[in-house]
């Protein structure tokens, strides 16, 4: 069964990058350079551990609200998400804060990630609203692709 994560940013190009880091089909799109690798060399060890690594589906929203919404729907589903990657800054509407505001009264043990190359808020003052959860983390951007799934995979389990 797929984990489920959401990214709440306001930037397609984001929603991109974390498709490509986290979904399965965008990492083993394989280029003529990977097929000729394999020919030559064999297949490779992580690939012969594909299976042991766990799948993501990933969703997207551009907007806090439109977040919180799809928060609420997935539950009403019965298909709630596993962990949001959720950015700081998202104009013209809500800003990470009162997203992570109105998320907590819908969901109250999501993990979240907060994302941002700045933030308006310091790491101290979000913690005192918020309190030290392990549901709480944050990532600065630009962030590694590798620091993005070892994320993923901790915070979903």
């Amino acid at each position: 069964m797929k984990r489920r994560i959401l990214v709440i940013d306001d930037s397609e190009a984001i929603h991109t990058d974390f498709r490509r880091i986290l979904s399965p089909e965008q990492r083993r799109s394989r280029g003529d350079i990977d097929v000729l690798e394999e020919a030559l060399f064999g297949p490779p060890a992580s690939r012969a551990n594909a299976s042991a690594e766990p799948e993501f589906e990933v969703d997207s929203a551009f907007q806090g609200q439109e977040g919180v919404a799809k928060i609420k729907e997935s539950l009403a589903a019965g298909r709630p998400y596993s962990l949001v990657f959720l950015d700081y800054r998202m104009p013209p509407g809500w800003n990470g804060a009162e997203t992570l505001r109105r998320l907590r009264e819908v969901a109250p043990s999501l993990h979240v990630v907060l994302c941002s190359a700045y933030s308006d808020y310091s790491w101290s003052e979000l913690v005192h609203e918020f309190g030290e959860r392990q549901s709480l983390r944050e990532l600065r951007k630009p962030f590694n692709g590798q620091e993005v799934r070892q994320l993923a995979v901790a915070l979903t389990e």
